[in-house]
């Protein structure tokens, strides 16, 4: 039985050649379902990426207790003076506690080519810390921001995505201008933000000596809990610790979880459609090649054989199908610079990344 399934396979598929038409229709279809199923995942991926190399299991994060992102966190310069103090930071290379108060503002930009809807993007002003806390972090083109004025440096995403911004450009951001002098990259989620020197954008938007948060350096992985001990049981604080790369992770939970489920829904209906359109070719060709099939089974070919070289067949196309899918996916969507809302209502600019994962 055997021989004879491999010798009815071998002319099946030797056949193929002469049969393009419906086989073409099986490896489109199931090329369709594995691009769009590929690069699905490949967003997801990107975009927890992103913001997973974002963070740092050597940082922490302190935000006001019960605010959950920086956005809604924030702290009045003397509360950011005592987390500061707090046990468990490491020093840096100035001897002072590896510790910065950062504030967030979100400003609305175009993306090229758009002149009607805006995307919100983050400003974060910064403390000379914030470059020690993110040593992947390097200016690219332009220049370092002087502190005291009003200039900002924008990450490679921004730049990539936002018009505008380009060296030497001037942002009015919210009643104040800002002249762009550096376009920095870090490889993470801080691409998608512009930086700015802490005390010019307090002054620059009314936000007083208020933060909000501190990114701190630890010690080592156990400072994590002694400073959130510290800190959670100060009576003059209302904070909450979070490890900077716990704090980024968290924040893709809910949108890998989307378009997981997204994912499988969409390539539930495609698969669905390509099985049935598969069956129906398969169909097709058996019944063109009814007196073939009959000839086999009148020279003493079993009709077990003659299926299963059927099933063999479309299973070849299938896998020829699957990896024509993957090299579109790979093709089209490998390394492509989108961006979409993160947790806190501001773009986040990243990259498919299609890999064997």
């Amino acid at each position: 039985m055997l021989s004879q399934i491999i010798a009815i396979t071998g002319l099946n598929l030797r056949s193929i050649p002469q049969r393009w038409g419906p086989s073409l229709v099986i490896i489109i279809g199931l090329a369709g379902v594995v691009a769009v199923f590929t690069a699905l995942l490949a967003m997801a991926q990107g975009f927890q990426a992103t913001l997973k190399d974002a963070g740092r299991t050597d940082n922490a994060i302190v935000l006001r207790g019960g605010s959950g992102a920086e956005l809604n966190s924030g702290f009045g310069g003397d509360s950011a003076d005592l987390i500061k103090l707090g046990p468990g930071i490491r020093k840096g290379k100035d001897g002072r506690p590896l510790a910065a108060g950062e504030i967030i503002v979100i400003t609305e930009l175009f993306k090229k080519g758009e002149q009607v809807n805006g995307s919100n993007v983050t400003m974060r002003g910064v403390e000379p810390a914030s470059f020690e806390l993110r040593p992947q972090l390097e200016i690219i083109q332009g220049r370092m921001f002087e502190p005291g004025l009003r200039e900002i440096i924008v990450g490679v995403g921004v730049a990539r995505q936002f018009a505008g911004v380009e060296l030497g450009e001037v942002l009015r951001m919210r009643g104040s201008d800002w002249t762009v002098v550096g376009i920095f990259e870090a490889g993470d989620a801080n691409d998608s933000e512009m930086w700015a020197d802490l005390g010019t954008a307090q002054s620059a938007f009314n936000r007083g000596n208020s933060v909000s948060g501190v990114r701190v350096g630890l010690e080592s992985p156990e400072s994590l809990a002694v400073l959130e001990e510290a800190l959670t049981s100060d009576k003059r604080l209302t904070v909450e610790v979070l490890q900077e790369q716990a704090y980024y992770s968290a924040q893709t939970g809910q949108f890998r979880a989307m378009v997981s489920v997204l994912a499988g829904v969409v390539t539930l209906i495609m698969g669905l459609g390509a099985i049935f359109a598969a069956l129906n070719t398969m169909y097709a060709a058996v019944a063109t090649r009814s007196r073939e099939i009959a000839t086999l089974r009148a020279i003493g070919f079993g009709g077990f054989p003659v299926l299963v070289s059927v099933m063999i067949e479309a299973v070849v196309l299938a896998f020829l199908g699957g990896l024509a899918g993957a090299f579109i996916a790979w093709a089209l969507f490998d390394n492509l610079s989108v961006s979409t809302l993160g947790q806190s209502f501001t773009q986040v600019v990243f990259a498919f990344q299609v890999s064997l994962e």
